[in-house]
Parts: C-alpha cells; structure tokens; sequence
C-alpha cells in the first residue's frame, strides 16, 4: 500500500535533521533538469547578476562536495 505524499512529508519530517538533510539531497539528485521550462524575467536576472559576480572574482566559489561535508559536520 503506497502513502500519500502529505503522510509521508509529515513521517519525514520527524527524522532527524541528518536524515532528511539526506533524503532531500537525493530527491533534489533525482530531479530531471533536461526538460524544458520557462525561466521568469527575476530568475534570469539573478542568474546574470551572479555570473558577473563569478567573472569579476567578486565571489568565492566552494566545490558542493566541500558544502555538504561541511553541512553534514555541522548537523551531527
């Protein structure tokens, strides 16, 4: 028998914040980003200002494998 997604968003969230910090990495890794979709006008602005951030060495760029060890240290 197959839960509902409400059911199961309510039992998740009783995990521990490890465990739904994992669950959330691999769902958001189990996400199809090839199909196409509409970017809104502030999306896409945003997107342009942070590449000229990144061109102009204004910003630090931090590998995601370094993020999540360091998020995963910090939650347990």
């Amino acid at each position: 028998m197959s839960m509902k997604p409400e059911q199961l968003v309510k039992e998740i969230l009783q995990l521990p914040i490890q465990q739904r910090a994992f669950l959330a990495e691999k769902l958001l890794e189990s996400l199809d980003f090839t199909q196409d979709f509409q970017l809104t006008k502030e999306w896409s602005e945003e997107i342009k200002r942070r590449c000229e951030e990144i061109d102009k060495g204004l910003v630090e760029l931090i590998p995601a494998e370094d993020v999540f060890e360091k998020a995963y240290k910090q939650l347990g």
